[in-house]
This record gives structure tokens, sequence and C-alpha cells, in this order.
């Protein structure tokens, strides 16, 4: 019988909701399961016959160490999504690379540890200048880490956390705050297998009052996903795949979308590593996502 791990981390285990939930569905079809730290030395990855990435959530503050990982692990057993996947998909330059596919992205700017910060959030504000608020973050980044909204206002405050960030060697992106994430919130479209499954609505995460270095609470609920944003959901699984030359669709993608001013989906994110694909919230999808995983599974099992 095929191996299949889990993967999680030793520090975040415990906060993963989905990882329950998918491993009795795949004990329920009789998927040989474990569920696995990627940071556990003792694990003898090479036993499993897939790898497949939940709920690594530290990977950011220890990203060499992941990436080491990842790159080991793909050569012993095959890694869920793929490295060449995985290595695109943690930094969020990938934004710009879907942009110039023509799919529809919030408007992005970049701050490159050899930039002044200050004048590159000046010039971005100029190119944007009726948004009254703006988010800044870093390009890889978990959740809401070391991220923050700002007013315009506090032009000075936010250019202090980008040169913080510059001076960590890490890269920071610039994005206008959009309104109508406090009102409807953001949509998030899982697919399993190239299909889409199901939807959730996450409620606004950001407060201006915020603190760095704090994962906000997300607030979810089931939502039903509207066909343009289903539309654009699938542009960028699309551009993605024609990007990366992918021969396979994605095991899994979340795409989270928000509106515009004019109402029409952009994208926030496109989640290809560990994203929270929030089984609790549509019956039945943790054993639509446990049959995708069979189906690989067989498919691949050595004769």
């Amino acid at each position: 019988m095929s191996r299949l791990a889990l993967v999680t981390a030793i520090a975040s285990a415990s906060q993963d909701e989905d990882l329950p939930l998918l491993h009795a569905a795949c004990l329920e079809l009789g998927l040989r399961a474990e569920i696995r730290a990627w940071d556990d030395p003792s694990v003898a990855w090479a036993r499993y016959d897939a790898v497949l990435l939940r709920s690594p959530w530290d990977y950011t503050e220890r990203f060499e160490e992941f990436a080491d990982w990842c790159q080991r692990i793909d050569t012993l057993t095959r890694l869920l999504n793929p490295w060449s996947v995985l290595r695109w998909n943690t930094d969020k330059h990938y934004l710009a690379d879907l942009a110039a596919r023509g799919v529809p992205v919030v408007p992005t700017a970049f701050v490159e540890p050899d930039m002044d910060p200050l004048p590159a959030l000046q010039e971005f504000l100029l190119a944007h200048a009726d948004a009254e608020e703006f988010v800044v973050k870093p390009a890889i980044s978990a959740g809401s880490r070391d991220t923050q909204r700002y007013a315009r206002a506090q032009e000075f405050a936010a250019a202090n956390h980008i040169a913080r960030l510059l001076d960590e060697g890490r890269s920071a992106m610039l994005q206008p705050y959009l309104a109508s994430v406090d009102r409807d919130g953001e949509t998030a479209l899982m697919h399993f297998n190239g299909a889409f499954s199901h939807s959730i609505r996450k409620g606004a995460m950001l407060q201006r009052e915020d603190a760095l270095n704090l994962r906000a609470v997300e607030r979810i609920n089931p939502r039903e996903a509207g066909e343009d944003e289903r539309a654009v959901a699938l542009h960028a699984l699309t551009a993605t795949t024609a990007r990366l030359d992918l021969e396979e669709p994605l095991l899994y993608a979340r795409v989270d979308l928000i509106r515009d001013s004019e109402g029409r989906p952009q994208l926030l994110e496109l989640e290809l590593c560990e994203p929270s694909l929030f089984f609790a919230h549509d019956e039945g999808s943790a054993d639509r996502f446990a049959r995708v995983l069979r189906e690989l599974l067989e498919t691949t099992a050595s004769p």
C-alpha cells in the first residue's frame, strides 16, 4: 500500500484545523496517511510515495532551511505541489508574472533591498493618487506577519516599516488597500487537481492599529463564488500552468480575490504551497480532496 505523509511543522501542528479532517478522510478511503513534521529529523522521507505540504507554517522564518528541505524531498519522493511550483509561489513576485500574462491582479509595486524606502513609497503613492490607504508587506510571508495597513498621512511610519524589511535583506511590496475588503471581505476559491471545489469568505484582517508580527484572526464563512470570480481564478491557474510549463494540473490551489472600486474581481494571492483549505466550511470537501490523493497514489504506484 502506498504511504502518504501529510506535512506540518512541530510548532504549528496544533494550529491546522484542516489536518485532522483530511487525515480522517484519507484513512476512511484506506490510504496509509501519516502526519509528519518537516522539521523532525527522525523522519525517513524516502519511505513515503508522496509528501503533501499542509501546514509547515514556520517556513518564512526559516526559509533557507525549508527550501533546502523541499529540494531534498523532491529528489527522494514525490513532493506535492512540486518544488518548481513552491519555489515560484513562495515569493510574491509571482504576482508580476501573472499580471504580465493578463491576470487582473491588485496593483503591486516591489521595493528591493538595494532601493531607498521613502522615494520608492512616494513614487507608489504618486502612481495611486486615489488610494486613501495602502498595505506594506514582505514578498515572502505567511498570514499577516509583518504586514501593516497605513493611511497616506502615515508615509514616514510606512517608510520605516519598509526600511526594516529591507535591512533584513527582504523585498517589500506595496498595494492599495481596496475599500471593498472592509465591506465584502475576500473570496477564497479552492481547487483540487485543477477543478473548483468550494469557496469561502474571509473577513477583513488588517486594521490600521494592528501591531506588526501578529497573525490576525481570520473570520471565515461559507460563500458561493460568483461566475466572474471563478473565471478570474481559472485564468490565474491557467496562466500559472503556462508560466511554469506544467504537464499536470496543480494538486491543490487556493485563489484569493477581492473586488476593486468598480466591483471587478482582482487577484490578491495565489496560494500553492501550504494554504488553509477550509474543509470545515464545506461538507465533503476533505473527502473530495482525499479521493484526489487516492487517485494520484494509485496512478503513480509502483507495479
